[in-house]
């Protein structure tokens, strides 16, 4: 019987050793790495915050005391202490466990979020409200490294550190986030790592003062003030009012729990600077961006896939090779991305063209302004953040591209369903958002071969902004090299299939093919409809659109986006002006949250495979001939 399988709750680590505790840390890890072989899941981060976790809950009080994490990546070892090691095998399944954090699934994961820096924010709204209502406990925040390349955990930081209130933010460097750091934070925690002078001149200073006389303690204080600048580079935290503690050995369980112990009960504004290794204990997870999550099925000492791939390769792959192919072409185009250069494609742009190739971090509003200031001086950004990445940064597109009218183009990876990663990584919400911004030109290709054409349209227009929606999905097509693989005629749709009976399939991207395979089912059912291949959602093809409302009554809209303020809304509107008597239907993700499972199992769900969209327009074509 393992240590781990003796821990019910956090409060039994309270009454082990430090060589239990630190037992219990490499029973973890095992754990974690052959659990994580069959289920998938973003191992890495975990991995490196074993020790770091159980540290905090043996010194904490949990639940009372609230502990966040930040993002959840590196809250699988939370789960274990937290009575969930028995349903760890669910991880990331449908009606399982969590790949993040959820408030509705344990007391003890008081914050769930998963998008980067909101922790801090997050803690001191509990310490505010714990003081506002007079109660007793403790907030602690754990910030990773990479998050400090994101504004909100700076303002967090600035609101929090002047309160002086009673916080405790945990900044777990690992010197990576998913890709390596970038940025002056980087380079300043790097510093402070390689130069522990600072601290231990601080502690001696600190018992001198605490024991000497008045005027000679300020003396000396004011002396440790004067000199500290040249001891390390700033001290950015102490500057914001944390009192600052480390950097400290992630791993070592004593200092861990020593220093958490000190810190506890302190009643100020702390930061604790733990450094950690990320995919601790992983082979072929150390410090390597392609482990930092890994897909069901692999072998956990190689991280190497054990089941059969799609022969075509992903939509992702085919967008970065035919970017760097067309920057070979065009070489005022560069592309950026905010920390995601592997899961966007640009790893690939990078190596081609390291000059015009650009990571930001964890800062998608700098990125979109930033391609916004590039833009004003010729250059052609191509910005590929996935869909729910790039919420974050909605007012800078409106207001820093789209009023100035700048031909940025927004490549929106992940867009629509995404599988396992849950409701926070869903990109179902860019069409909406597109749609309503003036002069945004909003397409979605149907296949990977329309989507590199779509993007040379992008990239070739300069009256303003562009986007280009693609799934996390294999390509269905194989894809000729970018130079033979022209524009897109502006704002066109193709027919692909043209009906007799009445009913329109107006399809959206992804959504195309499998109109397209619904259509034949109902062809051998004795019902001919209509398909068109909708690729330009704003600006949309008026004279097809006014072709097809002239022959059709029944129009069914199908996106792998919202159906509230989607596409189909708005083609409603449009074409309740053309016609008032062509009825619109819109069918994509209902007005609810879409959580983990299999892609293909949740757009089955949602009645977006052609079973779905078959039986849509059998419920249509009924409703007509009743009507009738």
């Amino acid at each position: 019987m393992s240590l781990l399988d003796r821990v019910q709750s956090p409060a039994d680590l309270k009454r082990m050793s430090r060589d239990d505790l630190r037992a219990l840390s490499a029973d973890m890890r095992a754990f974690l790495i052959d659990n994580c072989s069959r289920t998938g899941g973003h191992i890495g981060a975990g991995l490196g915050v074993v020790e770091l976790t159980v540290a905090l809950h043996a010194v904490l009080d949990t639940p009372r005391d609230q502990l966040v994490w930040d993002v959840g990546h590196q809250g699988y070892p939370h789960k274990l202490l937290t009575g969930r090691a028995g349903r760890m095998d669910t991880l990331r399944q449908e009606n399982g466990i969590s790949g993040f954090l959820k408030r509705t699934e344990s007391e003890y994961d008081t914050f769930g979020a998963g998008h980067a820096a909101t922790a801090v924010s997050a803690a001191y709204g509990m310490a505010v409200a714990r003081d506002i209502k007079g109660e007793q406990f403790k907030v602690a925040a754990v910030l990773g490294d990479g998050a400090l390349s994101c504004g909100l955990s700076y303002e967090g930081l600035n609101n929090a550190g002047s309160s002086d209130r009673d916080i405790i933010i945990v900044l777990n460097d690992n010197e990576m986030s998913i890709a390596p750091n970038v940025g002056a934070m980087h380079k300043y925690l790097v510093s402070v790592q390689r130069n522990p002078l600072y601290n231990r001149l601080r502690s001696a200073i600190g018992d001198f003062v605490d024991h000497a006389p008045g005027p000679l303690g300020t003396i000396v204080r004011k002396w440790e003030e004067a000199t500290k600048s040249f001891l390390t580079p700033g001290v950015l935290f102490e500057e914001l009012g944390f009192r600052y503690f480390g950097p400290i050995d992630g791993h070592d369980i004593d200092a861990l729990v020593d220093t958490f112990t000190a810190v506890r009960d302190l009643k100020t504004p702390r930061l604790v600077h733990v450094v950690t290794q990320k995919g601790k204990g992983f082979p072929a997870g150390e410090h390597v961006e392609k482990w930092h999550a890994l897909p069901p099925g692999h072998d956990p000492s190689t991280g190497k896939q054990l089941k059969s791939s799609s022969a075509n390769p992903a939509y992702t792959a085919v967008f970065g090779q035919g970017l760097a192919d067309l920057m070979t072409e065009r070489p005022e185009v560069a592309a950026i991305t905010a920390a995601m250069p592997s899961g966007t494609g640009i790893g690939t742009v990078a190596k081609a063209h390291p000059d015009r190739t650009f990571d930001v971090g964890i800062a998608e509003g700098h990125a979109v302004t930033f391609a916004a200031g590039l833009a004003t001086r010729g250059i052609v950004p191509v910005v590929a953040i996935y869909s729910t990445f790039l919420q974050r940064a909605y007012d800078m597109i409106v207001h820093d591209v789209a009023v100035q009218h700048l031909p940025v183009v927004f490549a929106m990876d992940r867009a629509g369903v995404v599988g396992e990663d849950g409701e926070t990584h869903m990109g179902l919400y860019d069409i909406a958002y597109m749609l309503t911004i003036p002069g945004m030109m909003v397409t979605a290709p149907k296949d990977a071969t329309e989507m590199l054409a779509l993007l040379r349209t992008c990239t070739e227009r300069t009256e303003g902004p562009s986007c280009l929606r693609y799934p996390r999905d294999a390509a269905p097509d194989a894809v000729p090299p970018m130079k033979e693989i022209p524009v897109v005629p502006h704002a066109t749709w193709e027919v692909l299939r043209k009906g007799r009976d009445g009913v329109a399939i107006l399809a959206v991207g992804t959504m195309v093919g499998k109109s397209m395979e619904a259509a034949e089912t109902l062809a051998a059912e004795g019902l001919d409809v209509t398909v068109v291949n909708c690729r330009y959602l704003k600006p949309y093809d008026e004279l097809t659109l006014a072709a097809i409302v002239n022959d059709h009554k029944q129009l069914l809209v199908v996106e792998e986006g919202t159906v509230v303020n989607g596409f189909g809304a708005y083609m409603g509107t449009v074409v309740s002006r053309l016609d008032p008597t062509v009825r619109v239907t819109a069918h994509g993700i209902p007005d609810r949250f879409i959580y983990a499972a299999p892609r293909a199992r949740q757009l089955a769900q949602c009645g977006l495979d052609a079973a779905g969209i078959a039986d849509k327009v059998r419920a249509l074509h009924e409703s007509e001939a009743i009507a009738g």
